[in-house]
């Protein structure tokens, strides 16, 4: 299946680690020119390194979306070399795990200011240029907490709903421009940042048991999610949560 995605200029934000990295990979691997755009610098640089020896067009641009300037600067430097942005998978996200009781008023606006404030104004600063584009994919990362109520999430399901609801108002404005916006929603999925959680001793097993296919996602499993909406193949689909869990949300 041709994805039509060779020579897309594609920002991934929070591309240095985990899922975003493994996004950047997978555009990478379909020929399209990638922005980085991370608050760590060193980590950001350091994939475009390798995978630009490879032979990829990659670029790490630093991005704190908390802040309306670092977006603004962000975007116009991807302007500047490439002259437009088709492709934005809205990634950027911090997590704070504690029982509501507990959470405090930092906790929730450093939770906020990046995973829903952060990721409107990114997606805000792109969407323009895509307006005058007549044309673009927005791929907002949510997560299965935006529909369920996991126990000590009620910071991070808060944040995500409201990507959710957020995906299906932009889809809904931009649509005449020719932009798609849809989210992913993924499961337990093993990367660097969660693999002290799974492993902790019975973690893995209690997660399981609840995922009819049986076992833990895989970057890969998010990865091919992302690459098919910013497609050709995905030009009919907008403002939908695409759930990659494996099952856990069916029942």
């Amino acid at each position: 299946m041709d994805l039509g995605l060779r020579d897309k200029v594609v920002v991934v934000t929070g591309g240095a680690s985990g899922l975003g990295r493994a996004m950047v990979e997978g555009f990478a691997d379909e020929g399209a020119k990638v922005v980085i755009a991370d608050i760590n610098m060193e980590a950001g640089e350091e994939v475009a390194k390798r995978l630009s020896a490879g032979g990829a067009c990659v670029r790490a641009l630093w991005l704190d979306v908390r802040y309306q300037e670092s977006i603004d600067a962000m975007v116009e430097a991807v302007l500047r070399e490439f002259g437009r942005i088709d492709v934005l998978c809205n990634n950027a996200g911090v997590n704070v795990r504690k029982q509501a009781l507990d959470v405090t008023r930092i906790d929730w606006d450093t939770v906020m200011d990046v995973n829903l404030k952060g990721m409107f104004f990114t997606a805000q600063a792109v969407g323009r240029v895509m307006v005058r584009q007549g044309r673009g994919k927005i791929i907002n990362t949510a997560s299965v907490s935006a529909v369920l109520g996991h126990p000590e999430r009620a910071i991070y399901a808060s944040a995500k709903g409201g990507v959710l609801i957020l995906t299906k108002v932009l889809a809904n404005e931009w649509a005449k421009f020719g932009i798609n916006v849809n989210a992913i929603g993924p499961g337990f999925v093993r990367t660097p940042l969660t693999e002290a959680l799974i492993d902790t001793p019975g973690v893995e097993e209690n997660m399981v048991a609840r995922i009819p296919l049986g076992r833990v996602g895989r970057t890969a499993d998010i990865v091919g999610a992302v690459l098919f909406l910013a497609s050709c193949q995905a030009d009919y689909i907008t403002g939908q949560l695409l759930l990659i869990d494996g099952g856990r949300t069916v029942d």
